[in-house]
């Protein structure tokens, strides 16, 4: 099922990430996860590239696995690092063959060790580059997400700029975004509304990630410059236990959750980290308050 398709029904859409496991006990904790979530009936599963598309070669297949032995509609990260403009074309090629009918087209960011993205040569700088060789070469065969920032992307020497380059990616074909994760649904607003009065209108998805490790949320913070509210973060910090750490993250996940759709959000994307238990039930938290 294309996304697109489901997008125009009106009905906000909810969709969980996942990445592809490194190990066989890895496969099997993801498959556990997935029929899990299954139940919740999401719109659709994404599977990424890996860091710096160090499991490029396993999206594919698992974007297939899922739809084929889980029976959920996957989308397919893709991105420009370490590819050629011919290498990407054969895995849209090997993307269409495997039933995916859904993309996530990225820029990607770089390898691990490098300080900078540097395009191959014959490849991409620049996502929009990536999402006009998709609808050039494929038309609308597969719906094509991208990816969208409200703290700005962390290469971005503004705001401004940031936003520029977003409607590049608009224009070159993208269907909808989904944005990095935030904590603080202000900068959401704010995002969207500086997005459409420069002219961009395609849904703008919030991600949101129940923080469940406050040492691996740091991690990513830093790698995709989100911030924490201090007040949150205080919280987080005095936690006595991993399980009161789990608490706090569902309850401000829900929160946000909840803010969002009611101010009319299209949807919801949830970043699972291959883990059900925050997922699970930030979605049945927001079934009871929803009704």
């Amino acid at each position: 099922m294309k996304v697109s398709t489901l997008l125009q029904s009106g009905k906000p859409l909810f969709s969980f990430e996942f990445f592809p496991p490194k190990t066989p006990r890895g496969e099997a904790a993801l498959f556990r996860t997935l029929h899990e979530l299954k139940p919740l009936k999401p719109a659709f599963v994404s599977i990424t590239y890996g860091a710096g598309g160090s499991e490029r070669n396993k999206t594919a297949e698992w974007a297939a696995r899922i739809q084929n032995e889980v029976g959920l509609p996957a989308m397919a990260h893709l991105t420009c690092v370490g590819s050629t403009r011919e290498e990407l074309l054969a895995r849209l090629h090997e993307y269409a063959r495997a039933g995916v009918e859904n993309i996530m087209a990225l820029r990607g960011d770089p390898p691990q060790g490098a300080r900078e993205f540097q395009p191959v040569a014959g490849g991409f700088r620049y996502a929009a580059e990536l999402v006009a060789l998709i609808r050039a070469e494929f038309g609308d065969r597969f719906t094509v997400a991208g990816g969208a920032y409200p703290e700005g992307h962390i290469e971005a020497v503004s705001l401004e700029a940031d936003l520029r380059h977003l409607k590049q990616k608009v224009e070159a074909g993208l269907d909808f975004v989904v944005t990095q994760l935030f904590f603080n649904n202000a900068l959401y607003f704010g995002f969207v509304e500086r997005a459409r009065r420069i002219g961009i209108q395609v849904p703008i998805v919030p991600g949101l990630m129940p923080i469940t490790d406050l040492a691996q949320v740091r991690r990513f913070m830093d790698l995709c410059g989100a911030s924490i509210p201090g007040p949150l973060l205080s919280r987080l910090e005095r936690a006595q236990s991993p399980e009161e750490v789990l608490e706090i993250g569902v309850e401000h996940a829900t929160r946000q959750a909840q803010e969002l759709l009611e101010a009319g959000a299209p949807g919801l994307h949830l970043y699972t980290l291959n883990k059900s238990p925050a997922t699970r039930r930030v979605m049945q938290n927001l079934q009871m308050v929803l009704r």
